[in-house]
């Protein structure tokens, strides 16, 4: 007999959740996690794909502004990134031992740090993006102005994004991934709806052109946390979440640990892709183009990746939280072996077909051919790259994030960065050197990764739990 002030009963639901990620089949459990955010994915896909194609309508120039957003997004991401990182080790080892009240704790305190951040980027973005997008990333004149336009607006979705997040985060670490999943799907359907009449000004709607892309992701935000807010208080009655001000200095450390970790993993991603884009942007209007309409094919084809990198972490966490530590590596890598064979799949149906998908989007010959050339060279690493999701995902879970951090910043600033200044301005290579370093920095990245998958030291838990046990019956 287990003396504990957590009341099982009270946390029935929460339970059943959690004794199904511990004991039940991997693969199978790893699906019944994944499929749901992976469907998400897939649906979030095809509205950045519709999107693309609304805007290249509008104008062809104008495709490029959540690209060119898209690094900003990530470095003010970090945060968030982080604090989540922490969230989901913390919440699902005290839920993988049984410590219920303990998880309803840490909620509050990720919501309420979430909530100051969020609005705090917000602000920042809108009093800075002229700045940013002039001077740091010299984005191409005839870019400019729906880059701007683009980025006023959808700083609001920074803001609502943490909260949405955070919501999403917890609701995982709980094993609850198919409503936020579904949630999302209503949003982004949504969006899909919408973004032709506010793009280009269908019947009783303005012409908003790239407004009306960034207005649809805010109201789809919306959709998203009010629905999220509502399943909290309705089927999880016992996880309040709540603003506090406990926030102690042990917390603090405490998520530092796990967290600072992951944040200087998204802050030098972030660094790195703006200098990333500033390189693509200093060799012109072309490589440009191509870079945004590349990345926008190439998201179709990692669709697998993200839904069963989320579901990979929350398995990890809540097997290390109940000591099952030989099972936990297992989930890594059955996890890297599906979604190796799930990306590389996804990639060789669009690799012959290349040209056509990105005759979709741009009407110039010089862009489409530029397109092609960089999914013909970038297209066959994208399942490495899913190798290295997989290992970040691992020290999501575990809480021991060193080691992806390293690779990332090897990934991103030696091969992608350097290398590819090098080979693009000091060798001579151009867009074809850019596109190389970013096909060698999946490769490289990917094989690292798995062998730490492997043979690393990250089983071991971060937080001690009041008490590990099993299910009777």
């Amino acid at each position: 007999m287990v003396d504990s002030s957590d009341d099982d009963s009270e946390y029935r639901t929460i339970s059943r959740y959690r004794d199904r990620i511990i004991e039940g089949p991997i693969l199978r459990t790893l699906m019944w996690l994944g499929i749901p955010p992976m469907l998400n994915q897939l649906v979030t896909i095809a509205y950045n794909v519709a999107d693309a194609y609304w805007l290249s309508s509008y104008s062809e120039l104008s495709v490029v502004a959540p690209r060119q957003t898209r690094p900003i997004l990530m470095l003010f991401q970090a945060l968030l990134n982080a604090l989540n990182a922490a969230n989901l080790s913390i919440v699902s080892q005290y839920i993988g031992g049984r410590s219920f009240k303990e998880a309803t704790y840490e909620a509050s305190r990720f919501m309420t740090a979430s909530i100051v951040s969020g609005l705090s980027l917000c602000l920042l973005l809108l009093t800075l993006r002229e700045y940013i997008f002039t001077v740091i990333l010299s984005t191409p004149e005839e870019m400019l102005g729906y880059v701007i336009d683009y980025s006023g607006i959808i700083s609001i979705d920074i803001f609502l994004n943490y909260i949405v997040l955070t919501y999403t985060t917890l609701l995982q670490a709980l094993g609850d991934t198919r409503r936020p999943a579904f949630i999302n799907i209503v949003a982004v359907t949504v969006n899909i709806i919408l973004d032709p009449f506010l793009v280009l000004g269908i019947g009783p709607f303005p012409r908003l052109g790239v407004i009306g892309a960034a207005l649809t992701d805010v109201i789809g935000k919306i959709i998203s946390m009010s629905a999220m807010a509502y399943i909290f208080m309705k089927s999880y009655p016992e996880f309040k979440l709540k603003l506090t001000k406990d926030i102690n200095v042990e917390w603090v450390c405490t998520v530092m640990r796990i967290g600072l970790p992951i944040l200087a993993t998204g802050s030098m991603n972030g660094f790195a892709f703006l200098l990333q884009l500033r390189i693509v942007n200093m060799l012109g209007v072309l490589a440009a183009a191509a870079y945004a309409i590349g990345f926008i094919i190439m998201d179709i084809a990692d669709a697998a990746l993200w839904g069963l990198t989320g579901a990979t972490a929350v398995m990890i966490g809540q097997n290390i939280g109940a000591g099952e530590e030989r099972r936990a590596r297992e989930v890594a890598l059955k996890s890297a072996l599906v979604i190796f064979l799930s990306v590389a799949v996804g990639a060789a149906i669009l690799y012959p077909i290349r040209w056509n998908l990105a005759d979709v989007f741009a009407d110039n010959t010089e862009i489409i051919e530029e397109t092609s050339l960089f999914l013909q060279i970038v297209l066959p690493s994208l399942s490495f790259f899913g190798l290295f999701q997989v290992a970040l995902s691992a020290g999501r879970g575990s809480g021991h994030t060193v080691i992806p951090t390293l690779i990332g910043v090897l990934r991103l600033w030696v091969l992608r960065i350097l290398l590819g200044f090098i080979l693009a301005f000091n060798m001579g290579m151009g867009s074809f050197g850019v596109w190389l370093s970013l096909a060698l920095s999946n490769f490289i990245g990917g094989g690292l990764s798995l062998a730490w998958i492997k043979y690393g030291r990250w089983t071991k838990a971060v937080v001690r739990s009041k008490r590990i046990v099993k299910p009777i019956g």
